[in-house]
């Protein structure tokens, strides 16, 4: 029973994970409508920058506004000279030219870091303890109060505050919401700058938690990220945020817990296709 709590605990930690990596794109589609494949880049990116301020300063507290800096730079660049010039043609130029990016950043990140896998030994500000004989591990503690931190602060911004409102418009119908006196240029740029900020922390988190950096970190989220906003619901943050913890979930227990012989990653396309085939519009998603 022990074990079991372990894996519930080590579950919602991945899953948290995934839905930080997820939100970014999740906004993304809600707003421009267009699959930012290259937002696993950004998170990539925002890994190896957050590694190499730390080996500098051994400091998080640099570390970690550092990298969602240059993130979010990254991030608004992609939008204004890739996707931007590219809204007038049809939606899957602007997905082609994300996954051309995100290849080449990939690549680059290869050749400026180098091929091999580095280590993130960071030192965090949580303690381990033990709950009725379950093990909670510091990192495991910081993943969760991070993802917290997001979602609120997330929450806030969208449902509380007249950019959260601008930005719910320009989501339901940009050209309306410009004509009733939004900003939507300003819009689109912090969507694309709060999403690649949020990437930056995942690729941290998943550098600390898994203690390894390396160019092609981001090969795999960029593929599930895809399946996790369909079956959470497309341009749904919060069906996309459950279907993350979902997902944590049953990849370990029914993976690594219940010994179901199936590839790790598999388990989330095949949800992306049980979804597809009963419920088309995702768990949260509108018709």
């Amino acid at each position: 029973m022990q074990l079991f709590f372990e894996q519930i605990l080590n579950g919602l930690a991945i899953g948290s994970i995934y839905a930080l990596i997820t939100l970014g794109l999740a906004l993304v589609y809600g707003i421009l409508r267009i699959l930012h494949v290259a937002h696993a880049a950004v998170y990539t990116v925002g890994a190896y920058v957050g590694l190499a301020i730390y080996s500098r300063t051994s400091t998080l507290l640099l570390a970690v506004p550092g990298s969602m800096l240059s993130c979010v730079l990254l991030g608004i660049a992609i939008e204004r000279f890739v996707y931007f010039p590219l809204l007038k043609y049809p939606p899957y130029v602007p997905l082609i030219s994300s996954i051309a990016l995100f290849l080449g950043l990939e690549e680059l990140c290869r050749i400026v870091a180098g091929p091999e896998l580095l280590t993130f030994p960071a030192t965090l500000p949580f303690p381990s303890f033990s709950v009725a004989g379950v093990m909670v591990s510091g990192t495991t503690v910081t993943v969760y109060a991070v993802t917290i931190a997001v979602l609120a602060a997330l929450w806030f911004v969208t449902a509380k505050t007249e950019f959260g409102l601008a930005m719910r418009a320009a989501s339901l119908d940009m050209e309306v919401a410009s004509s009733l006196g939004v900003n939507s240029k300003l819009v689109v740029d912090a969507t694309f700058a709060i999403g690649s900020a949020i990437a930056s922390l995942a690729g941290i988190l998943v550098g600390i938690y898994y203690n390894q950096v390396y160019s092609t970190m981001g090969t795999m989220p960029a593929y599930k990220s895809l399946a996790l906003i369909v079956v959470g619901g497309m341009g749904s943050t919060v069906g996309t945020v459950l279907a993350s913890f979902l997902l944590g979930l049953g990849e370990t227990l029914l993976i690594s817990f219940a010994n179901i012989p199936l590839p790790r990653d598999a388990l989330a396309f095949i949800a992306m296709i049980l979804v597809l085939m009963w419920k088309p519009t995702g768990l949260l998603g509108k018709r």
